[in-house]
């Protein structure tokens, strides 16, 4: 490169950089924005914490839903290991679980770096990119500084990825090990990572059948050990709480509407990436990269479109083709294919030229399609000049807005009144020294008050046949909960008629783009609840 090509290149590639430090800097300042909020911004965080809570004092979350608190959960232990001595240090809080799934996500992006620098003929800067563009990703943006399990589940399985990519052909047995152990710490932080797990298997075997074989016995007696002692530490309550209630409905269309936006956003990536892998499956072999990307993209695609599931269901994927789409920049750059005798060198120079100007257009378009940022202060005038306005809250806007089901409903900034509404709907809570019935886990932690069910596991349960709810149907009808506080009605059928029956509506609190109904005892204010009386608020 020399001359005008050369300083083009440059100047695009400066321009993408720019794009792509600026989403950065927006995933930054949310982040920040996010992590000292005493309250649930995604609905499952207070449970995540509360599951944490219950690792400190050395007890184990899967527990007989039967019976009062009626609380169980469907997560695996690592994550919130992991994030228990905090709580020792620091009492029950969202910000160290938050900054542990922002800090992972670094750790994938730098991972995704180091595969693509060193699988990639050590092009520094689409290396770079490629972790920059990880970052950039609306899907990533989303769940990455939540006191959530998946982003830890991603950077185990990365690690995993990209460590055995290296080790497995090299017949480096500590390397080989140290990245089977990742992969059974990310099934242990979530069962999604089954999908990666399977495709780094295939890739093995397909590699070295019976060294593969060998290697995989090992996994699974070291996966079915620790799946063992969980079950009978939980005296099986694992095996019904991780497993049985994790079976959920499947929506057709929020998986299709998933996978459109996914390509919608990522699709400037995932051309190259495909090219890529085809050129594998042609003229090389199959990296464990390519075939990891089929496998997460439509298995983790598919999962997405159960109930409970979202975006999310589709970070792994997105790591995956970052690392295939820089791989394939790099050796685009430096003409470094095998390729048919047929195939001219001069051809391949051409080519290369051509790379110049499309990988950094390539980046900066992807920059463009993967925009989220504030429309108001500071952002005003860089969202006008961009051309953008707020669409999914007043002063923000994402490229791919609220339209698909399981797109989820975050990534705006907090404000002042989310934290006023949270502190209002506290001193609601305070009012009343009876145990609190709520949706989310996060009002009665920060009110010092015991978590009291789990909805959504209640569901599953409910719906795999596995929880009557007798006494907890007699403690609502009974009117033993002071307040009930209800957001999206995922409690089960029976549950809801109980609640509807015996609990009237008093007020409606609006926190973090959602509608938070405040219930009390109708015994409270003179009336009696009958069992048709079921109707709740909108």
């Amino acid at each position: 490169m020399n001359g005008a090509p050369r300083q083009f290149h440059i100047a695009l590639m400066l321009a993408a950089s720019l794009a792509l430090l600026f989403a950065l800097l927006i995933y930054l300042l949310y982040a920040a924005n996010l992590i000292s909020f005493p309250y649930d911004y995604d609905q499952g965080e207070g449970f995540e914490l509360h599951d944490t809570v219950l690792f400190s004092r050395f007890q184990l979350p899967y527990r007989d839903t039967e019976r009062y608190p009626f609380y169980a959960s469907n997560y695996p232990p690592l994550f919130h290991i992991m994030a228990a001595p905090f709580v020792w240090l620091f009492g029950p809080s969202y910000w160290y679980g938050r900054l542990l799934g922002f800090l992972a996500s670094l750790v994938s992006a730098g991972a995704i770096a180091y595969a693509v620098y060193r699988d990639g003929e050590r092009q520094r800067w689409i290396a770079l990119l490629a972790g920059l563009a990880f970052l950039s990703s609306n899907f990533v943006y989303h769940i990455g500084p939540l006191f959530r399990q998946h982003t830890m589940m991603v950077t185990f399985e990365t690690l995993a990825m990209v460590m055995l990519a290296g080790a497995f052909p090299r017949r480096d047995k500590r390397g080989i090990a140290a990245a089977l152990i990742l992969l059974i710490c990310a099934g242990y932080t979530k069962q999604l990572a089954a999908i990666t797990a399977a495709s780094a298997l295939v890739w093995m075997f397909l590699r070295a059948p019976w060294r593969a074989i060998r290697w995989s016995l090992a996994f699974a007696l070291g996966g079915a050990a620790a799946f063992l002692w969980l079950n009978v530490a939980s005296g099986g309550q694992w095996w019904i709480q991780a497993i049985v209630a994790n079976v959920n409905d499947f929506t057709p269309d929020q998986a299709t509407g998933l996978f459109i936006l996914w390509f919608k956003l990522h699709g400037l990536l995932l051309f190259p990436a495909v090219i890529l892998l085809f050129y594998e499956l042609y003229f090389d072999r199959l990296s464990i990269y390519s075939i990891w990307l089929v496998f997460s993209a439509l298995l983790g695609g598919l999962a997405s479109g159960t109930w409970g599931a979202g975006d999310s269901y589709f970070v792994t994927s997105i790591a995956a083709l970052c690392i295939l789409s820089g791989i394939f920049f790099s050796r685009l750059l430096t003409s470094d294919w095998r390729l048919p005798r047929f195939i001219s060198h001069e051809s391949l120079t051409k080519l290369s030229r051509a790379g110049l100007i499309i990988v950094p257009l390539l980046y900066l378009g992807y920059a463009r399609a993967t925009l989220k940022m504030p429309t108001d202060g500071a952002f005003e005038p860089l969202a006008k000049a961009l051309g953008v306005a707020a669409n999914v809250r007043e002063d923000f806007y994402d490229s791919a807005t609220f339209l698909v089901g399981g797109y989820a409903r975050i990534g705006y900034f907090l404000t002042d009144a989310d934290w006023q509404a949270g502190a209002e709907i506290l001193r609601l809570i305070d009012e009343t020294d009876k145990p609190v019935l709520s949706e989310e886990a996060g009002f009665t932690i920060a009110a010092g008050r015991e978590v009291v069910t789990n909805p959504t596991q209640l569901r599953n349960l409910h719906l795999a046949g596995r929880f009557d709810g007798a006494q907890l149907i007699e403690m609502i009808e009974r009117g033993e909960f002071g307040i009930v506080i209800l957001r999206a009605h995922f409690y089960p059928p029976p549950v809801l008629a109980a609640v509807g029956g015996h609990y009237e509506h008093a007020h409606s609190i609006h926190m973090n783009g959602f509608d938070y109904s405040i219930l009390y005892p109708k015994e409270r204010n003179g009336s009696k609840g009958t069992p048709d009386d079921n109707r709740l608020p909108d």
